[in-house]
C-alpha cells in the first residue's frame, strides 16, 4: 500500500497535482452499497493499517514540498446506507446504525489521524436514530467539531463534500444540492451552518459571495473566517506552492505511466485475484494449448494459451468473465452508481448455468460490491475473484504463470433474503454466506 501511494504521489507531483481526494477508507458493511468498491473492504482493522501506509506514501513523514496532501474520506464512515441506497441522491440520504456499531467505524479514521493526515472529508449522509443531529455530516457540528475536532484531535482541513450549497447541473442533469436535513434553509443559511460545524472549505462550490455577505451582516464572526483562512494557507506554505508553483513537462512526462510503474499495477493484478474455488485441480490449466470457448475475455488475449473456439461443445474449458449484477438506474449520474440487488435475473442466470452444466469452466466475477452467485459457485469448474484486472492478468493466473494472492475483502452473501435481513453497520452480517470474509485458495 505505502509502495502504490508514492508512486501516486510521484505522479500527481510531476503534474503539478498536490491533493488527492482519496484514501477512501470507509468500511463496505452494506452489501449493497455502491461506493464500496473504493474501500479497503469491511475489515475496520485492516483498513486502519493500510491507510496509514497510504498516507505516509503520499504525504511522507510530514507534510512538505515533496508531499500530496491525503483527503480522507468520508468521515464519520459512510457504509452504513439504510438499504445500501447512496446520498448522493435524497432517496438514499439516510443513515444508520442498527447494530450499535458506530464507533467501530471511526477505527480507521483513529489510525489516519495518527498517521497525519492533512485533510479530512465528511461524507453527505444524515445520521437517524443517534444522538447526533439528524443533518447531513457537513452541517453537523457535533460530528464535525465535537467529535472529529475536539474528541479525535484533529488539526488539519475540513474539505466538504461536493455540492452541499446550491443545486447544480452534472452531466447536463441539474441535481439538488445534497444539503440533507437543512433543505429548507436558504444557500447561505446552508453555508452558515456549515461553517458552525466546523467545515475549512466547501468542495465543489463557487459562490464566495455568500461567505463576504455572512461576514458582512455579522451572522458569521470575520475571527472564523480566519481560522479556517490560516489551515488552508498553512498548507499551502507547506506544499511549497507559493516557492515553486510549476512543474516540468519533461520530467511529468518521464514519469507518469513509466515502466516500473506499470510493472507494479500488472503485478498487483496478478496478485490481488482471488481463488474461490477450484474443483478437481482444475486451475492451473495443463496441455500443450488446450481449445478455449472465451466469453466476456478478448479473443486475441485468450489465443496465447489455447486455440480459441466458436463453440463450447468443441472446447476443453470455457473462461467465462461476469460483473456482479446491478439495477440500472434512471438519470446519467446515478447510472454511475451500480445498486440494488446482488443477483443476477433468471434469465440471465439459467444462460450462465447452461453454460457451466456443458463444459468445466472458469467463471471470474468483478467483485465491485458482494456479489450474490451460489449457483454459479456450486456449478462452476473454477472460481475466480477480480477487482479490476486484464484478460491477460486472468489467464497468467489461470495457466499458473503468476500466482494469485488474494483473499476476499468482504463476505459474499448466500441470498438477497440474507442481505436485506443483515445489519448495515455490522461488518459480514449475513446469514450463512456462500464465503466468509477472508476466504481465498493458494494457486
Amino acid at each position: 500500500m505505502h509502495q502504490f501511494a508514492d508512486t501516486v504521489r510521484r505522479e500527481y507531483l510531476a503534474v503539478g497535482l498536490r491533493v488527492a481526494l482519496h484514501p477512501q477508507i470507509d468500511l463496505a458493511t452494506e452489501p449493497r452499497w455502491s461506493r464500496q468498491t473504493g474501500t479497503f473492504g469491511s475489515d475496520a482493522a485492516l483498513t486502519a493499517e493500510l491507510v496509514q501506509a497510504y498516507v505516509h506514501g503520499l504525504q511522507g513523514d510530514e507534510l512538505g514540498g515533496h508531499s500530496v496532501s491525503a483527503m480522507v474520506k468520508h468521515f464519520p464512515g459512510g457504509g452504513p446506507q439504510k438499504d445500501g441506497e447512496d446520498p448522493h441522491f435524497a432517496h438514499g440520504k439516510e443513515q444508520v446504525y442498527p447494530g450499535g456499531m458506530r464507533d467501530h467505524h471511526l477505527l480507521p479514521f483513529r489510525a489516519a489521524i495518527a498517521a497525519g493526515c492533512a485533510q479530512i472529508m465528511p461524507y453527505y449522509g444524515q445520521p437517524i436514530g443517534t444522538d447526533w443531529e439528524e443533518v447531513g455530516f457537513g452541517f453537523n457540528r457535533g460530528v464535525v467539531t465535537g467529535l472529529l475536532r475536539e474528541e479525535l484531535g484533529f488539526t488539519g482541513i475540513v474539505c466538504t463534500d461536493w455540492g452541499l450549497l446550491t443545486d447544480a447541473p452534472i452531466l447536463g442533469e441539474l441535481h439538488q444540492a445534497r444539503a440533507w436535513g437543512v433543505e429548507h434553509l436558504g444557500v447561505a443559511e446552508r453555508a452558515a451552518k456549515a461553517l458552525d460545524a466546523g467545515a475549512d472549505q466547501f468542495g465543489g462550490e463557487a459562490c464566495p459571495e455568500v461567505i463576504v455577505e455572512l461576514v458582512r451582516s455579522g451572522r458569521v464572526p470575520e475571527s472564523r473566517i480566519d481560522a479556517s483562512v490560516r489551515r488552508l494557507l498553512r498548507d499551502k506554505f507547506r506544499l511549497g506552492l507559493f516557492d515553486s508553483p510549476f512543474v516540468d513537462p519533461g520530467t511529468a512526462e518521464e514519469t507518469v505511466g513509466n515502466s516500473e510503474f506499470r510493472a507494479a499495477g500488472e503485478a498487483a493484478q496478478r496478485r490481488s485475484l482471488t481463488v474461490l474455488t477450484n474443483r478437481e485441480r482444475t486451475l492451473p490449466v495443463t496441455g500443450s494449448r488446450p481449445k478455449l470457448y472465451v466469453r466476456g475475455v478478448a479473443s486475441e488475449a485468450a489465443a496465447a494459451y489455447g486455440e480459441v473456439v466458436a463453440d463450447p461443445a468443441a472446447a476443453e474449458l470455457a473462461i467465462l468473465r461476469l460483473r456482479t449484477p446491478y439495477e440500472p438506474r434512471e438519470g446519467r449520474f446515478e447510472a454511475f452508481f451500480h445498486s440494488g440487488r446482488l443477483d443476477f435475473p433468471e434469465e440471465e442466470l439459467s444462460d450462465i448455468v447452461r453454460l457451466l452444466e456443458s463444459v468445466p469452466t472458469l467463471v471470474c466475477i468483478n467483485l465491485e460490491r458482494p456479489a450474490v452467485i451460489p449457483e454459479i459457485a456450486e456449478k462452476a469448474s473454477a472460481l475466480i475473484a477480480d477487482y479490476g484486472a486484464s484478460d491477460t492478468a486472468l489467464l497468467d493466473v489461470a495457466f499458473g504463470r503468476a500466482a494469485g494472492e488474494g483473499r476476499l475483502p468482504f463476505e459474499l452473501p448466500r441470498s438477497m433474503t440474507a442481505v436485506a435481513a443483515s445489519r448495515p453497520d455490522v461488518p459480514n452480517d449475513t446469514l450463512d454466506p456462500v464465503f466468509p470474509h477472508g476466504h481465498g485458495l493458494p494457486l
